[in-house]
């Protein structure tokens, strides 16, 4: 159960590349943790929070959409919490497939690094989307994130979850990650 993509260069110096790069490998180590498992055990929870393996894929994949779309580029997403029920609980549908979500998954790194491409780190949020207009108008509402900010919180999300995987694949079927 190896992730397809490497981590980093240790030569990168770059810290945007830096951050996009090991979004990739975190995304190729999410594919790798769920790989081999079958449909039921993908739609089993063996947690006492009741989440599934299939829950956490599709909440990666609405979760950095709604960052970079909606959040980054202000971009009127349709069920940007389309991974979560009305009291916050994740949840997947029959037609919900890993080989969907590993799709979109990949997908939606795809778009990251679309979104990415040139921009400044410091770059801040549109607002309109996620962000509400008038962040800086003296109300005290806080101001947009930056790119920056942004994609680390993306990285600390997938990291943790990742983890969370290596947890629930090895309560499944005793395989462990690396």
């Amino acid at each position: 159960m190896r992730p397809t993509v490497s981590e980093p260069s240790r030569q990168l110096s770059d810290p945007g590349e830096l951050l996009l790069g090991y979004l990739d490998f975190l995304r190729s180590a999410v594919t790798a943790k769920i790989a081999g498992m079958s449909e039921e055990d993908l739609r089993t929870s063996r947690l006492p929070s009741g989440w599934t393996p299939l829950e956490l894929l599709k909440h990666l994949v609405h979760m950095e959409r709604r960052w970079l779309r909606w959040g980054f580029l202000g971009e009127p997403v349709p069920e940007p919490f389309g991974d979560a029920d009305a009291t916050g609980r994740w949840h997947t549908g029959p037609d919900d497939t890993a080989t969907d979500l590993t799709a979109a998954l990949h997908a939606g790194g795809e778009q990251t690094r679309a979104v990415c491409a040139g921009l400044d780190l410091a770059t801040p949020a549109a607002t309109g989307g996620r962000f509400p207009a008038g962040a800086d108008d003296g109300t005290g509402a806080e101001p947009a994130p930056t790119l920056g900010w942004i994609l680390f919180h993306v990285l600390q999300e997938y990291a943790r979850h990742a983890g969370h995987l290596d947890i629930a694949r090895e309560l499944t079927d005793g395989v462990v990650g690396k």
